[in-house]
């Protein structure tokens, strides 16, 4: 039950908000119709006792003037369906009245008759069986007693005796018109309010959001406006501070590893030198080639280091001519949709997506780059017919200094870096890169970059 109820609710918080107070009003309103029909009975009720009280009052002296069997005539004449009045040799009542609404009967009856024997009650009476759309069985009815003694005749004591429902009730129910004229009013008012209300609740909210999955994709410099209500730019303040003080870390462990690997730079050139000089043929080549492996560590650090720092300004970059460039430049097969553009750092995305060709070519053969596109991305896929990676070392191979054959060796590549300087890339544009095995053999590195126009609505 719960979870029906939950699916119900709209996402947005903005939408729940609104949501609600469309509730609290219509329940709001109900109440306030409901009390009205209250009133309504209640009114309808004293102006119905009012009537009776009229009426009778306007029966007491014409039947004082007249003789017996008039009064009879005049009783008869004044009975309704919702009254029975009747001159009885007998009081039908005898004690003073002692509840509320009888009292007021009483009262209002001595005092525009100038009497005070008036004698009224009020009696729960079983509604008779059969009767249309009751349960008589269950159920009973109110009716007013009166009991006012009459002028003598023929030496005889006679009383007026009436028993009164009151009037009909009011047909219908109450008017929803004027009900559904300001429960609308109401809610287009409030609404307004609210959805101006919960817009400027939630926009802090929105851009913390947008903030975040930048701060998720790399971005060190995406920041969030410190305003609105005190929480939120307490909570803007403090993500704020925290994208501080990370990118402080970030800055001081890049330019750390680019010094490392500028400075190795200098023994190991040294070291080269004098290993040249080595008589020894075998010991010299061995020496060397390994010199040349750790020079290639150095400058992939430093490549990495300069990667995690890159300061190059995003812009539009048509992916049909970076490819093209690629593709020239290495000779691999390219396939490339028109028109797909991307807000990017030329060199940046050049270098990931040559670092992924450059892995299909030293790892696999054959390597072929496609670049299609779906409603909100860009896909570039590199394929190669080489033979594949083991399912369970795919992510494996994006962290820093992991290879697929595990060794260091020239003849297949550098210091394995390429692949975490590729992820690095596209993350911090907002995408993402991924390896797969495809079933015809042979790997997949599959990138998705969003298009320019998603990006710029999401900065909009």
């Amino acid at each position: 039950m719960m979870r029906g109820l939950k699916r119900l609710l709209p996402d947005a918080l903005a939408a729940r908000i609104v949501l609600l107070l469309a509730i609290a009003i219509v329940i709001a309103n109900m109440m306030a119709l409901a009390v009205l029909k209250f009133q309504q009975q209640r009114f309808d009720q004293q102006a119905s006792e009012d009537r009776e009280i009229e009426r009778i009052a306007a029966l007491i002296p014409a039947m004082d003037a007249v003789d017996a069997q008039v009064r009879q005539v005049i009783a008869r004449d004044a009975s309704t369906r919702f009254a029975r009045v009747r001159v009885e040799p007998a009081p039908m009542l005898t004690e003073a009245p002692t509840e509320g609404r009888a009292t007021y009967i009483a009262s209002e009856l001595a005092t525009m008759l100038g009497r005070a024997d008036v004698s009224v009650a009020i009696i729960d009476r079983p509604v008779k069986p059969g009767a249309p759309g009751r349960q008589a069985e269950y159920r009973t009815d109110q009716v007013i007693a009166i009991t006012i003694p009459l002028s003598p005749r023929d030496g005889q004591s006679e009383w007026l005796n009436v028993v009164t429902s009151g009037a009909a009730p009011r047909a219908g129910h109450v008017d929803g018109r004027p009900f559904l004229t300001i429960l609308s009013l109401s809610l287009l008012c409030v609404l307004g309010v609210a959805i101006v209300l919960a817009r400027r609740l939630t926009t802090p909210l929105r851009q913390l959001s947008q903030a975040t999955r930048a701060a998720g994709r790399g971005n060190r410099a995406a920041r969030v406006p410190e305003e609105g209500a005190r929480e939120m730019r307490d909570v803007a303040r403090a993500f704020n501070a925290m994208q501080a003080e990370i990118s402080r870390f970030d800055a001081e462990r890049m330019r750390m590893i680019a010094a490392v690997g500028h400075d190795l730079r200098t023994p190991m050139t040294s070291l080269r030198i004098r290993a040249e000089m080595v008589d020894d043929d075998e010991q010299r080549d061995a020496m060397v080639r390994t010199l040349d492996e750790m020079t290639v560590m150095a400058d992939g650090l430093v490549s990495y280091a300069r990667e995690g720092q890159d300061t190059e300004k995003m812009v539009p970059l048509d992916l049909g001519v970076l490819l093209e460039r690629l593709r020239a430049d290495r000779g691999v097969p390219c396939a490339a949709a028109p028109g797909i553009e991307v807000m990017g750092r030329r060199v940046g995305i050049g270098r990931a997506i040559g670092n992924l060709v450059d892995n299909a070519l030293r790892y696999g053969k054959e390597p072929v780059v496609t670049l299609t596109r779906d409603q909100r991305h860009a896909i570039v896929t590199v394929d190669d017919s080489g033979p594949g990676i083991p399912p369970e070392r795919l992510d494996e191979m994006f962290q820093p200094f992991t290879r697929g054959d595990n060794s260091r060796s020239l003849e297949t590549g550098g210091a394995g870096l390429g692949l975490s300087i590729a992820r690095t890339v596209i993350v911090a544009h907002g995408g993402e890169v991924r390896l797969e095995n495809r079933p015809e053999g042979g790997l997949r590195a599959r990138i998705t970059l969003p298009l320019r126009d998603i990006m710029e609505t999401a900065k909009g």
